[in-house]
């Protein structure tokens, strides 16, 4: 069948077919109809529709190209003459053959639009950047009908009962509190932020993350605003290969390779670590990266590291721009949520507590640096707590701050171990971990110096605050 006469049978369902109307109308553009009769028409029909809620005459649609002044002679006749041709009478089809043939239309001409509007770009007749090419044609591939129109609370309950009974595709952690808190790790289309102050360790448990999540045959994402890529390859070396940071750089090149090949044999997944200039990536530099890594590499993370949320730039908001931080954080984190959404993975970043939190052993929420609009947006949020009697002890602790996947009252503060030299961190035993007591006052923490746990220790109890 010639594209033309699927745009008229387009046309003819649009005004005689009213539950294809309805479902079609939204999807349409009239940047779809090449033909330039075809596009008036098409608009005047939608028009009508959305004006008066109900299907258009030939009638009105008369009355209506009589009344448009805009149009010469010869394009007045040919319209009336595509009113009276698209009126008549046709062999009424399947709905659903239908539909499908309309989306097929819809997506390739969405794509062919595409492909016309990146030579212009191309040839410089539209001042868009070249850059935006890959975005432009993702948008048009990604063109298709969303039938769902809701959940239904009475006529999907068995959808809604299995959903209950569907174990959710999860990343795990290597440290059992977490997989705890988290019911199992975390699940795609999250973002999960990781809060302390300078120093204290939010690059180290990225890092150590990332490697657990290599370890367990995932593709893994690393995109660093603030080190180099050198530099974050170095620390998750160092959690790798189990050497210190300093006994790296003493290492032969031919014990270091052999040591890479030992440690990474078993391997199933990859690593990509990215570096841009901070204060410079967005939302949008990220999706480009997304899109190049698949094209060159075929290579799709199953999870996605930023380091940090905080010294990335939003790509909807100019930077230097009269906006207050809160608003400013806040557009990032949403923007790196929808990256989660949209490419469906967990992504975790970080963020620096404000001048309070930096030297508070118990902080909240309101200790985040620059915006609360943060942790509105943030699925799990976590802050790390270190203090000297802490850091004699190899210890850290966790304090959950906001979780959707449990209540943050079981197991709200816990210690972990954590290894600096080797850029690790690893579960401690009750017997081992910093023993507190309860006071009049509920942060006043008491810390057995005599218990210094070895930084082999893995095992763990069920024992918290």
């Amino acid at each position: 069948m010639a594209q033309v006469n699927f745009e008229k049978i387009i046309l003819h369902n649009l005004v005689k077919n009213e539950v294809y109307s309805r479902k079609i109308t939204p999807f349409l553009s009239k940047d779809y109809f090449h033909n330039r009769i075809d596009k008036i028409l098409f608009g005047i029909i939608t028009e009508f529709i959305l004006q008066y809620s109900n299907l258009p005459t030939k009638d009105a649609l008369l009355v209506i190209i009589d009344k448009n002044k805009s149009l010469n002679e010869d394009d007045h006749e040919k319209i009336i003459e595509l009113i009276y041709e698209i009126d008549e009478s046709r062999e009424e089809s399947d709905l659903n053959w239908l539909y499908e043939e309309t989306e097929n239309f819809c997506k390739e001409k969405a794509v062919y639009n595409a492909i016309m509007e990146s030579i212009h770009i191309i040839d410089g007749k539209k001042e868009t950047p070249k850059t935006a090419i890959p975005d432009i044609l993702s948008k048009a591939l990604a063109v298709c009908f969303d039938s769902h129109i809701g959940h239904d609370y009475y006529e999907d309950y068995i959808k809604r009962f299995d959903f209950y009974h569907t174990e959710e595709k999860r990343i795990p952690f290597d440290l059992e509190y977490f997989n705890t808190i988290t019911r199992g790790g975390m699940p795609s289309k999250t973002l999960s932020v990781v809060m302390a102050g300078t120093g204290v360790g939010k690059s180290l448990f990225l890092c150590h993350h990332a490697a657990n999540c290599l370890k367990n045959h995932q593709n893994v994402l690393y995109i660093t605003c603030e080190m180099s890529e050198e530099k974050i390859a170095e620390r998750i070396d160092a959690n790798i290969l189990d050497v210190t940071m300093d006994d790296l750089k003493q290492l032969p090149m031919q014990l270091y390779e052999k040591k890479i090949q030992n440690a990474c044999a078993g391997f199933k997944g990859k690593l990509i670590i990215k570096e841009y200039p901070t204060a410079t990536a967005s939302a949008n530099h990220f999706r480009f990266l997304l899109d190049e890594l698949w094209l060159k590499k075929k290579f799709k993370p199953d999870v996605i590291f930023i380091d940090y949320l905080n010294i990335c730039a939003s790509s909807r908001i100019k930077g230097g721009s009269n906006v207050n931080s809160y608003t400013y954080v806040k557009a990032i984190a949403e923007e790196l949520r929808g990256i989660a959404v949209e490419y469906n993975v967990p992504l975790f970043t970080a963020t620096q507590t404000n001048r309070d939190g930096y030297s508070n052993s118990d902080p909240d929420l309101t200790n985040t640096s620059e915006s609360f609009g943060l942790p509105a947006t943030a699925d799990f949020m976590f802050a790390l707590i270190s203090t000297e009697e802490l850091e004699e002890m190899n210890q850290v602790m966790v304090k959950q701050l906001k979780n959707r996947y449990n209540d943050t009252y079981q197991n709200r503060k816990f210690i972990i171990g954590i290894n600096r030299p080797k850029m690790k961190l690893f579960d401690v035993e009750k017997s081992t971990a910093v023993v507190i007591k309860k006071t009049e006052k509920p942060d006043a923490f008491f810390f057995d110096k005599s218990k210094k746990p070895s930084l082999n220790k893995s095992n763990v109890s069920e024992w918290n605050f």
